[in-house]
C-alpha cells in the first residue's frame, strides 16, 4: 500500500524554498488583509452583525450585485464560448483587430467604461435612443456593465483549451456518423467544460467586486439599483468603519461559498474526465 507523500517528485530541486515562499506571499497578500477585515467585523459582536446583515437596503444590495454578477458571467460562459470557438477556429478579415478588441475591457479605466456605457445607453444615448425600454440607471444598466466587463475572463480562458483540442476526436465521431449537434454535445463540451467553469469563476468574482464601471449606469436608487460596494463606500464616507467591514465580510463568505461550489465542481468535472489535478 502506497503512502501519501507531501512532497511532490520533480526534476527541480528547491520544494521547500518554494513552498515557504508561495505561503508567505499568499499571506502578506491576501490572507492578512482579509483576515483583519474579518477580525474588525468579528469585533462588532453577533448582534450587532445580524442587525447589519438583516438590514433591508444591505439585502437589497447583496441580491442586486450577487444575483445580477450570476447572469451576467452564466450569459458571459454562453456567448464567450461562442467567440473564443470563432475566434480559435476560423480565419477571417479582422480576426487579429476583433481579438484584440477582446482585452478592452482589461486595458480601460473602469470608470471611463462605466462613463461610456452610461452615455450609450441613456435614453438620449446612441443605443438607449433606439430602444423601446430603459437601460441605463436600471437594473438592466448594472447587468450590461458587467457583462462588459467580465466577457474577456471567459474567452481568454477558453482559448488555450480550444487550440489544444485534438480534432482527431471530432473527425473520429463524425467517422462513427455522429451529427454535428451529438459531437459538441458529446465531445467537445465536455472537454471543455471544466474551463469553461473556471472562465465563469473569473467572470463573476470580478463582477461582483465592480464599482467603477457600475456606479455611473446604475442610477444607485435604493433597494432598486444599488450595489453592495456602493453600501461599503457610504459606509465609509460616514465613517462607521465597522459596518463597512461588516457588509465586506458578508459578501467575502458568500463569494468564497460560490467560489468553493464552483471550483469542487470543476475539480470533479476533470476527475471524471480522466484529467489528474
Amino acid at each position: 500500500m502506497s503512502r501519501a507523500t507531501f512532497r511532490t517528485p520533480s526534476a527541480l530541486p528547491g520544494f521547500g524554498l518554494t513552498f515557504g515562499f508561495a505561503w508567505l506571499w499568499l499571506t502578506l497578500i491576501i490572507l492578512l488583509p482579509l483576515g483583519g477585515v474579518i477580525l474588525w467585523a468579528g469585533s462588532l459582536g453577533v448582534e450587532r452583525l445580524i442587525q447589519i446583515a438583516s438590514d433591508p437596503r444591505t439585502l437589497a444590495a447583496l441580491r442586486v450585485s450577487f444575483g445580477l454578477s450570476l447572469l451576467a458571467a452564466a450569459l458571459n460562459a454562453v456567448f464567450g464560448l461562442i467567440l473564443a470557438w470563432v475566434l480559435t477556429r476560423y480565419d477571417f478579415p479582422g480576426r487579429r483587430l476583433v481579438d484584440a478588441a477582446v482585452d478592452l475591457p482589461f486595458a480601460l479605466p473602469t470608470a471611463v467604461a462605466g462613463i461610456a456605457l452610461a452615455a450609450i445607453y441613456a435614453p438620449n444615448g446612441w443605443i438607449g435612443a433606439l430602444l423601446p425600454f430603459k437601460v441605463a440607471y436600471t437594473p438592466l444598466g448594472i447587468f450590461v456593465a458587467l457583462v462588459f466587463i467580465g466577457l474577456p475572463f471567459v474567452v481568454r480562458t477558453l482559448q488555450p483549451v480550444l487550440i489544444d483540442l485534438d480534432r482527431e476526436l471530432e473527425e473520429a465521431s463524425a467517422t462513427l456518423g455522429a451529427r454535428r449537434p451529438v459531437t459538441l454535445a458529446r465531445v467537445i463540451l465536455p472537454t471543455l467544460f471544466p474551463a469553461l467553469l473556471v472562465g465563469f469563476a473569473l467572470a463573476f468574482a470580478r463582477a461582483v467586486g465592480e464599482y467603477g464601471s457600475v456606479i455611473f449606469i446604475a442610477g444607485n436608487v435604493p433597494y432598486v439599483s444599488e450595489i453592495a460596494p456602493l453600501i461599503i463606500i457610504m459606509k465609509l464616507e460616514e465613517f462607521d468603519y465597522g459596518a463597512a467591514t461588516a457588509v465586506a465580510t458578508i459578501m467575502l463568505l458568500i463569494s468564497f461559498t460560490l467560489l468553493l461550489v464552483i471550483n469542487l465542481l470543476e475539480a470533479w468535472t476533470r476527475r471524471r474526465l480522466g484529467h489528474v489535478s
